[in-house]
């Protein structure tokens, strides 16, 4: 029978030692184990709210992330925020500034006019369908969406039950991207939108920063783009009797407007709190703009779009040290 001594005992007790602590680090995704320093990778998220034409601002912001390079794992983006972000993972600079200036013009982009002729206020057909399909004016890189290995998710409100629905970015259908226009069609201003069945409306009524979301997909570090200043305190909907004659074939939909108020503060003081405890970056507007969800001056528009820019590049620094860059 073979001795085993006492040194050789504790050299397998070390190498066992060792063997679980690699395998320890791979699971939890780890670098750098060479010198016993455990560096936890989770995913990194990106959150960018909707807001009609305040999310000029977030047009900004993405396209410096495109000029550094700056990717995330998870994206998700709610209403006109949804659009930006598909845009970004397309690596289509400067696109989404087009659809705040160029494109803004036309009666069918928003308008009376198109209200009264389509239902929409926001003409949804035309925004993502005549400009956005692939023989439109101004057409996505379908393609590069499906090829960018990030994760995509957009909520839009589920109109019977008020409950968001997330749609994936492999719910997308090349020119028929009514996925896109279910989460921007604003109650009272649009029409619900059908999706398999399902009518949807804005998906800023059920989930308007989907912070729980991307902590329920395993980020543990998140980047939001907010479309209103810091000091921004949601309040009620007003015109409650006018949105719930237009919308009483909805209750469920009525009850989520009346609601969200509530329900966006909730997520910002959970943003807010992932903040200081250092997982989350947020960006936000650095000075009250003159603009609505409705605004149609493209000056205006352009000078929001690049202060999503000067806001950037003020925080770069901070933000690539935040992701570790």
């Amino acid at each position: 029978m073979v001795e085993i001594t006492n040194f050789q005992i504790r050299f397998l007790d070390v190498a066992y030692l060792r063997m679980h602590f690699f395998l320890f680090c791979v699971i939890m995704r780890c670098t750098n184990v060479t010198e016993g320093i455990l560096i936890y990778m989770g995913k990194t998220g990106l959150i960018v709210e909707g807001g009609g034409m305040k999310c000029a601002y977030s047009a900004g912001i993405l396209d410096k992330f495109l000029d550094d390079s700056i990717a995330f794992d998870y994206c998700i983006g709610v209403s006109a925020g949804a659009a930006n972000t598909l845009s970004y993972l397309a690596g289509q600079r400067g696109r989404n500034l087009r659809f705040y200036t160029v494109h803004l013009d036309d009666p069918r982009y928003l308008s009376v006019r198109s209200l009264l002729r389509t239902g929409n206020l926001f003409g949804l057909q035309y925004i993502y369908g005549t400009l956005t399909n692939s023989d439109g004016a101004d057409p996505i890189d379908y393609e590069a969406i499906m090829k960018n290995p990030a994760e995509f998710y957009m909520p839009a409100t589920d109109a019977k039950t008020g409950l968001a629905h997330y749609f994936s970015k492999y719910d997308i259908v090349r020119d028929d991207y009514r996925t896109i226009m279910a989460t921007c069609a604003l109650p009272a201003f649009c029409r619900p939108v059908n999706v398999n069945g399902h009518l949807y409306y804005d998906g800023g009524i059920a989930d308007s920063i989907p912070v729980h979301h991307a902590l329920g997909h395993g980020c543990d570090r998140v980047v939001v783009i907010l479309s209103n200043p810091r000091d921004f305190v949601k309040q009620p909907e007003a015109h409650r009797p006018v949105y719930k004659r237009m919308l009483h074939k909805y209750p469920k939909t009525i009850e989520g407007i009346d609601n969200r108020h509530l329900n966006y503060q909730a997520s910002i003081d959970l943003a807010n709190k992932l903040e200081k405890e250092g997982k989350a970056f947020i960006f936000a507007p650095s000075r009250h703009m003159p603009l609505s969800t409705f605004s149609k001056n493209a000056a205006l528009e352009q000078n929001l779009y690049e202060l999503g820019i000067a806001d950037y590049e003020v925080s770069a620094e901070k933000l690539k040290h935040f992701l570790n860059i």
